[in-house]
């Protein structure tokens, strides 16, 4: 850990970082069950309503890519306090929507907002720890980060029962004042900062990329996330339109596949003891597939089935994300905001290809996918195995 950082000396150091990290499932999972309901308010369509989920993604992965290199040249307090006032502002906006190109308006800014505290987080860690340390300061961010899907549709579905979705939107932004309340005490980590112009900063994006190490890794671990993303895209419609469950039963079936995403950073450095990282991220994609395969023939049949399916997919795609982000971020000694902002920009915009992808076809969904899981499985697995000893590839120390 960096000696002259103070802030990870302060009680609740992890859960602010956590709590900033949280803005992507927090702002689509909480209101996962109200999207049937959406449709009818807004007397739209399923695919327009569901351009809300793929298009915050979308935008909230360019935003990434604007955050990330000004937090190298400005600090990343400013750029954090800057993007929740953004953000919290959007969440207003969203909550008084009269129609559905309102809130789609509204996601898009909203989404711009919070991606500043998903690049500040993950630069933080790497402003403050190194090697070993910072694995597991990332096991365990994403295993809170995890608790906001476990909790969200349980609540997102109380909320529905007395009120209506635009309270959910509310909740979103008193959710962003707080943790811009939080962020106000918040003590610099960047402790040098890039001293060309704003542009320049911008253009440290494309010096992060011709790193082949870095590129490399990242075009394997960005596709992962297709997977998880395009299972949050279909979910609601597979439970409750298809399967006829109630937005309460749905929230408990999500619950039990956050809970799955939650274990995963735990049993990683668990095994991570006694197993080589590379052996568990070749096993996380060759599951991802298999899973795949089982959602396809037997997915369809009844909830529980996909649940025990999909389950092991979130938890894979979940623990890989942990050694491919350390691994990412060692082959990067500078640029920690640009190589930040690439990182998350390419898991969220491969993620919201994904949202798009499962609901071509709306009378497949399940078919589509596990056909989505099979595909991201194999590629992955593929094209790790064929780099993953290149010399171009620096390895963390053990």
């Amino acid at each position: 850990m960096t000696s002259n950082q103070n802030i990870s000396k302060r009680k609740g150091a992890l859960t602010f970082l956590a709590l900033i990290s949280a803005f992507p499932p927090l702002s689509t999972v909480l209101y996962l069950p109200a999207l049937p309901q959406m449709v009818k308010a807004l007397d739209t369509t399923q695919t327009r309503v569901n351009m809300t989920l793929s298009i915050f993604f979308l935008f909230y992965s360019v935003g990434l890519l604007f955050w990330g290199p000004l937090s190298e040249k400005f600090g990343r307090k400013p750029i954090l306090l800057s993007g929740l006032t953004i953000y919290v502002l959007a969440s207003v906006f969203c909550a008084f929507s009269q129609n559905v190109e309102q809130l789609i308006a509204g996601r898009i800014v909203q989404a711009l907002g919070g991606s500043a505290g998903t690049v500040v987080a993950t630069a933080i860690v790497k402003d403050l720890y190194n090697g070993r340390e910072r694995e597991k300061v990332m096991a365990t961010i994403m295993s809170m980060v995890i608790i906001a899907p476990m909790v969200a549709p349980v609540l997102g579905a109380l909320l529905l029962k007395f009120t209506s979705w635009r309270t959910i939107f509310l909740l979103l932004a008193a959710i962003g004042a707080t943790a811009l309340l939080r962020s106000m005490t918040f003590r610099e980590t960047l402790s040098g900062r890039f001293t060309g112009s704003v542009f320049g900063s911008w253009c440290r994006l494309f010096v992060v990329l011709k790193n082949l190490g870095f590129s490399s890794l990242l075009l394997i671990f960005s596709l992962a996330p297709v997977a998880l993303m395009a299972f949050l895209a279909s979910a609601s419609y597979i439970y409750i339109d298809g399967f006829g469950l109630t937005e309460g039963q749905f929230s408990l079936f999500f619950a039990f596949n956050a809970t799955c995403a939650m274990v995963g950073p735990a049993i990683y450095m668990r095994m991570r003891r006694h197993v080589e990282p590379k052996l568990i991220i070749t096993g996380c994609f060759v599951l991802i597939a298999v899973c795949g395969i089982v959602v396809s023939v037997f997915g369809h049949m009844s909830p529980w089935l996909l649940a025990l399916s999909v389950g092991p997919v979130t938890m894979a795609v979940i623990t890989v994300r942990v050694p491919g982000t350390h691994l990412m971020l060692e082959q990067q000694e500078e640029d920690s905001g640009s190589a930040s902002a690439l990182i998350n920009f390419f898991a969220m915009f491969m993620g919201s290809m994904g949202m798009q992808l499962v609901t071509l076809w709306p009378g497949t969904l399940v078919m589509n996918l596990g056909h989505i899981q099979i595909g991201v499985g194999m590629a992955c697995c593929i094209l790790w195995l064929l780099c993953r000893n290149r010399p171009f590839i620096i390895q963390p120390p053990s």
